[in-house]
């Protein structure tokens, strides 16, 4: 009994702490660094790596990208130090939380995608790599970046699942996380709605 209630303060800790740690945005604040307006009042509204790309170039989006999945990939691996594998899924879903509601940045915040692939990448590190593939490949052929993404965040969940040997409390996770993700993605898939019926 002792041992549960120790796992869930470290499993409510971890969360609270990822949540955080996800809170803090990196394109927003190297934007205020560079003299740059809020990466969210221009294109997507979104301050993740694409949008940042469309604003300040390749060089700022790389360093974007490079710092999310840094800081998911700290997340992550203190997590399987602090949890139980089948835990550290949850650990995940506090991050994208805290990227997508940030208690440093007015609770809006980006979508979730590259954090989730650094954190997966220490779960993971085949399913990340294929995810990246995945996302090339979909951006390929349909030039749609937020289909490479949802192509990306389910080959990662299924290989976070599988690192965690199918377990209840981690597929419950990694659904949450998904989940969560696909939702922040709502605006893209009703205005690629939007477009198509416009053009039949």
């Amino acid at each position: 009994m002792y041992a549960d209630l120790y796992s869930m303060k470290l499993l409510i800790l971890s969360c609270i702490g990822a949540y955080v740690a996800g809170s803090i945005n990196f394109s927003i604040l190297l934007f205020k660094m560079l003299g740059k307006d809020d990466p969210r009042n221009a294109f997507s509204g979104n301050p993740g790596v694409v949008n940042v790309y469309r604003q300040a170039g390749l060089f700022t989006a790389v360093v974007v990208l490079l710092l999310d999945v840094g800081r998911a990939l700290a997340v992550a691996f203190i997590a399987l130090r602090l949890l139980p594998v089948a835990l550290v899924p949850w650990a995940g879903l506090g991050l994208i939380l805290g990227n997508r509601f940030p208690c440093f940045h007015g609770l809006h915040g980006g979508k979730g995608v590259a954090n989730y692939l650094g954190f997966t990448a220490i779960i993971s590190p085949v399913a990340a790599g294929l995810s990246a593939l995945g996302w090339l490949l979909t951006y390929a052929i349909g030039r749609t970046p937020f289909i490479g993404s949802f192509v990306m965040v389910f080959i990662l969940a299924a290989g976070t699942i599988a690192a965690c040997e199918y377990s209840l409390s981690a597929i419950a996770g990694v659904a949450a996380t998904a989940g969560l993700i696909y939702y922040n993605h709502k605006s893209n898939v009703l205005g690629l709605l939007r477009q198509r019926g416009g053009t039949d």
